[in-house]
């Protein structure tokens, strides 16, 4: 059975790449462009993984990360928070942070490995 990623990201380009790189690796994806529905796909499509972009047009993705951590029906779910602009290494020792980052422009190998490295967890 395929592991599932959840990608949300409000740039196309972004998530068109993601899906081609992670679906070439042999997940199964689900992209969203904003936040507004974030609990409902998690329900429905019951993702492994979570790639989390921190900075999008409606809302902050650290705050989403963060409420994902906090409830009890999805904390366990790993979240690897994405920005081009922000160093998130201090983010992942605080409450309600994520299980990893990754800095944009992105290397391949260092996704597909972090992506790896959490659906084994």
């Amino acid at each position: 059975m395929k592991k599932k990623v959840l990608i949300l990201d409000d740039n196309s380009d972004i998530l068109e790449i993601l899906t081609i790189l992670l679906m070439e690796d042999g997940y199964e994806i689900k992209c969203l462009g904003a936040a507004d529905r974030i609990f409902e796909e998690i329900e429905e499509f019951k993702p492994d993984l979570i790639l989390l972009d921190v900075i999008l047009a409606n809302m902050d993705g650290l705050m989403i990360c963060k409420d994902i951590k906090e409830n009890i029906l999805t904390s366990s779910l790993p979240v690897i928070l994405m920005s081009g602009k922000q160093d998130l290494a201090d983010y992942l020792y605080i409450q309600g942070g994520p299980d990893d980052y990754l800095a944009k422009p992105f290397d391949i190998d260092v996704l597909l490995s972090k992506v790896e490295k959490h659906l084994r967890a």
